[in-house]
């Protein structure tokens, strides 16, 4: 963005058109970003309040705030106060996270509880792909130069217009596209096939291409015999996963499965784009990740420009790193609750933590089983939340609240997988409101807690993590020099060395890691748990909202004016069935939980499928809480697979 301020005041944000990245464009949440500024709803100043649910907020002095939450954490004992922080602290240092760093420092330095905030996002899908070995992508100029065909598979471009851009620069230059969802996404107006699935056979689709891909010899006997392990058992376990039987699972006729494998493997080079977190919220999330990886391999289509998987936010490319700056080696022994999301909710729910500390996030509505979450945080001798607006978890839960820095008040950096770009300090924070590097501070003073920030400026930190080869070591300063956009120092194919992050340094068809976790060896299809409940619920992204940040962009009038209430996409036989038409209120339910929408009767998705855009307050409250793999799995690459099934099967009735 381009920012325009005077005397102080921010007039307006617009595109930068010399951004290597966005090339000038800025999508409505861009646009709306000014919005925080100036904003009526804004908190800038600590409050405290002596009873929840409806006890009167109060101001505070810092000193105040802050030796409350010490007092409940000295009180509870290290072990039994747990951080959490969420994409609200994540703005200010997209990429970079220098926030998140610090939070798991303090962490670390201290001896509380930290989770690791993927399991929210990317974790379970990116857990499925590292057990096959294909955790790097390609970039999305490579996409865009390169690649003969794009399978968007699961991946819908409107959250991520900046990769949109490289989809449509790819199709003129001739390259198929096709889409696979559970519905018609705005991708798919970029298509040219769209296969609609139902929601979690995703893994029943990529074994049934497999499946036709052996069975056709269109397989590459060379790099498999090179670079891969398993491939006999491979070859033998999918022959019984043929297109009939994958057509009577996933809803996609048998011969569309047989064209789109003969089309991926016969067209070079194809590139794969999969989902971010809504593909793999479910009890089998993981699996898709691991069978999806497979393709590439047999095919050959790995470590080549236009090949492989493409490129997702939370994806990294090849060379693309920071410095460590957590002190992971100087965290104490503990009794430590893993980052597994239901493991989490149990500890609060059974005492085992009682002070919990919120950076950013809004818990409640982030994670699944909200009902269990919310009984849970009501255990609880403090609850913390550090935000630049009052959100649900907030609202509900909280004892102490904490007035934030927005992007435009601290000095900060954005990563993306190909550049670096400085976020300069370009305004003084209003009120009380304090970046959260002061408030980890000012607690670890208080609790005694040394070197927590031994850097000698507010720049020193970022400084440090930015310190590495991949961003030609840059600083603060450096970047000032450099008019604020450094390339990154990466390759734009991913794996380009074919050495792969598995024990045997090959693609592993055949994974002993897994069998090692109680789990499959080799790439399976499991089917959801079956339900009274006749429709499955699906969540996603849309262009109009935030992740729980910003209130869920509520906060935000452009955002609130485009998207005011929950809607729920169903298809006309469905609603027909429900004597429900379109626009018209209804009920969404299960045994867990209720939540009032409105319908929206669309031929965009099939009879047994709905689907809501995610954040909605209570629509977690309909999501199962259990653990989609074994805790011993959770955390083996370095960040948490540890994201609950979120599986939600309901019932629609009229209100």
């Amino acid at each position: 963005m381009l920012v325009d301020v005077e005397d102080g005041r921010l007039l307006g944000v617009r595109g930068d058109p010399d951004n290597p990245d966005s090339q000038g464009f800025l999508c409505i949440r861009g646009q709306a970003s000014r919005e925080i500024i100036g904003n009526p709803q804004r908190l800038l100043h600590p409050l405290i309040r002596d009873r929840r649910g409806g006890g009167e907020w109060r101001r505070a002095s810092w000193d105040d705030a802050l030796d409350l939450i010490v007092a409940r954490m000295r009180s509870a004992g290290r072990e039994a106060v747990g951080t959490w922080s969420g994409h609200g602290v994540f703005a200010n240092n997209y990429g970079t996270r220098v926030s998140s760093h610090l939070l798991r420092r303090f962490s670390n330095l201290y001896g509380c509880q930290w989770w690791s905030p993927t399991m929210i996002c990317w974790g379970l899908g990116a857990f499925g792909l590292g057990l096959t070995g294909l955790l790097e992508t390609n970039t999305k100029e490579d996409m865009g130069a390169h690649s003969a065909l794009i399978v968007l598979w699961g991946a819908n471009l409107a959250s991520q217009p900046n990769t949109a851009r490289y989809v449509a620069a790819a199709r003129r230059r001739g390259a198929g596209v096709v889409t696979i969802d559970i519905r018609e996404t705005e991708a798919a107006a970029q298509s040219d096939e769209v296969l609609i699935i139902r929601p979690g056979t995703d893994a029943a689709l990529a074994l049934a291409m497999m499946n036709v891909i052996v069975g056709a010899g269109l397989h590459d006997r060379g790099f498999i015999d090179r670079h891969t392990v398993g491939f006999d058992e491979l070859a033998a376990h999918v022959a019984s996963y043929s297109p009939d039987w994958a057509a009577g699972v996933t809803g996609i006729a048998a011969d569309r499965i047989v064209a789109l494998a003969r089309r991926y493997a016969t067209t070079r080079p194809s590139m794969i784009v999969l989902g971010g977190s809504s593909m793999h919220k479910g009890a089998n999330g993981w699996t898709a990740g691991r069978a999806v990886a497979c393709l590439p391999a047999l095919t050959s289509q790995v470590g080549i420009a236009g090949g492989g998987l493409g490129p997702r936010h939370g994806s990294a490319t090849h060379g693309q790193m920071l410095n460590n700056i957590v002190a992971q080696e100087r965290r104490p022994p503990g009794r430590y609750v893993p980052s597994q999301m239901v493991r989490i909710t149990e500890a609060m729910v059974n005492g085992d933590v009682k002070v919990m500390l919120l950076f950013g996030t809004d818990m409640l509505s982030s994670y699944a089983d909200a009902g269990q979450v919310g009984a849970g945080l009501d255990r609880c001798d403090l609850v913390m939340v550090y935000d630049l607006f009052m959100n649900g978890t907030a609202r509900r839960h909280a004892d102490v609240v904490l007035p934030a820095t927005s992007w435009l008040e601290e000095v900060g950096a954005k990563s993306t997988n190909t550049h670096l770009y400085l976020m300069p300090k370009v305004l003084e924070p209003p009120g009380e409101c304090r970046p959260v590097t002061w408030v980890l501070g000012e607690l670890a003073r208080r609790l005694g807690v040394a070197d927590f920030y031994p850097w000698a400026d507010d720049s020193g930190a970022l400084d440090a993590v930015l310190d590495h080869e991949s961003t030609g070591h840059a600083t603060v300063a450096a970047l000032r020099a450099d008019g604020g956009i450094r390339a990154l120092r990466i390759s734009h194919v991913a794996h380009p060395d074919l050495v792969f992050p598995t024990p045997s340094g090959k693609i592993e068809f055949v994974s002993q890691r897994a069998r090692e976790l109680g789990l499959p060896d080799l790439p399976v299809y499991e089917a959801l748990p079956r339900s009274s409940f006749p429709l499955a619920l699906r969540q996603g992204r849309t262009l109009t909202h935030f992740h729980a940040f910003y209130d869920h962009g509520r906060a935000l009038p452009t955002l609130a004016a485009a998207d005011p209430v929950p809607v729920l996409w169903i298809a006309p036989a469905a609603a027909s069935a429900r004597g429900v038409a379109d626009d018209a209120p209804i009920r969404i339910y299960n045994e867990r939980g209720q939540l009032d929408a409105r319908a929206r009767v669309t031929s965009k998705i099939p009879a047994g499928t709905v689907w809501m855009r995610d954040g909605w307050e209570g629509l977690n409250r309909l999501t199962s809480g259990v653990a989609a793999i074994p805790d011993d799995a959770v955390e083996v690459f370095g960040f948490s697979g540890g994201q609950a099934t979120f599986d939600a099967m309901v019932e629609v009735v009229k209100r």
